[in-house]
């Protein structure tokens, strides 16, 4: 399993702390790009809203999770453009 897959499959256990749904499967994640030698973990991601009060935990929440997968340096750079919106599969999840 290279360190990309590693890490998106540590992403989809990581539970967004209000609903609760992880944030892989809730479209946060926005790209995730490792180093040739997979010592630096780049996480681009989002948030519900600009103003979720749970963001600076769930940065936290990845850092520690990748840093614990074995690499170096972990970036979490947090975009709000474009807008988040619920992944179709999730919006038939939830039956919205």
């Amino acid at each position: 399993m290279t360190m990309k897959e590693k890490v998106v499959a540590a992403l989809q256990k990581l539970p967004d702390p209000e609903l609760h749904i992880d944030l892989w499967t809730l479209g946060l994640i926005r790209k995730v790009e490792v180093s040739k030698d997979e010592e630096q973990v780049e996480v681009t991601m989002t948030f519900t809203t600009p103003l979720c009060p749970y963001g600076p935990q769930m940065v936290a929440d990845i850092k520690r999770a990748v840093l614990d997968l074995g690499a170096r340096v972990v970036d979490v750079e947090v975009v709000f453009d474009p807008p988040w919106e619920p992944p179709e599969g999730l919006r038939e999840m939830l039956g919205v």
